[in-house]
């Protein structure tokens, strides 16, 4: 996915699990981070304990939703998925991709992946791997207070 493209449209979900949000709900309002994580993802279990503050500290100004991307035929048991999510605190809506029909529409096969889009669902941001959330937080940084200075 290109930097400034628009935000596809939230379907193919498997699942939804902490509730279903739309991207209608989500552009226009506050901006978005898609976090892709993987049950399976070592590196995902490793950040999110940063990922979880992140999303704490900007529960206000920033939408974070969580797509569970599937790697092998063991992470489609959605009561493995309930459970990791529940153990590393992930209780952000959760879009379950077990046919990858999102991840397809980001281009993307990472886990674990960071997309953010300002309010007007446009995307300005991506990284993948687990080191990154310094990067991930000035690049949100950047977002806010570019609204600020247009409201």
């Amino acid at each position: 996915m290109k930097l400034r493209q628009q935000m596809p449209a939230l379907s193919g979900a498997t699942e939804w699990l902490n509730g279903k949000v739309t991207r209608e709900e989500l552009v226009g309002g506050k901006p978005t981070v898609f976090h892709f994580w993987s049950v399976s993802c070592h590196l995902c279990k490793v950040a999110m304990p940063q990922l979880n503050q992140f999303r704490d500290t900007y529960k206000d100004k920033l939408n974070v939703i969580a797509v569970h991307l599937p790697r092998s035929e063991a992470d489609l048991n959605i009561d493995e998925i309930k459970k990791v999510a529940g153990e590393h605190g992930i209780n952000q809506p959760i879009f379950v991709d077990s046919e990858h029909i999102l991840a397809e529409e980001f281009e993307n096969q990472y886990v674990p992946a960071y997309y953010v889009f300002d309010r007007e669902g446009k995307l300005r941001h991506f990284q993948a791997g687990g080191s990154g959330m310094k990067m991930l937080e000035k690049r949100v940084n950047r977002i806010l207070d570019e609204m600020e200075n247009t409201d």
